[in-house]
């Protein structure tokens, strides 16, 4: 998306927007937010919306790295615990390994 064709306000009401629907647990939408504005919030001249451009940007980074932390984490317990878990680990995967006991 080509930013330099919007207002700044129209800037504002996109980067806001991308932050509430991340809100609705889509960090991936966090992640695009900070991709796409991370220059208008910090490296492009001040103007009256940035300050709250930077904010959202800074907020959907935060959240986007807790979710990365909380997926990562998540992640490696199952891996280590999935078999000792016995048959709630394997309720909860997609595909039971061969050899299981």
């Amino acid at each position: 998306m080509d930013l330099n064709r919007l207002t700044n306000e129209k800037k504002l009401q996109l980067c806001r927007w991308y932050f509430r629907v991340g809100c609705a647990l889509l960090p991936f939408v966090w992640a695009v937010n900070v991709v796409w504005f991370f220059k208008e919030a910090f490296m492009k001249p001040p103007y009256n919306e940035q300050k709250q451009i930077k904010k959202y940007v800074i907020l959907s980074g935060v959240g986007t790295i807790i979710w990365a932390v909380l997926l990562s984490a998540w992640s490696l317990a199952f891996q280590i615990k999935r078999v000792s878990w016995g048959a709630t680990g394997d309720a909860l995967s997609f595909i039971v390994p061969l050899g299981h006991p």
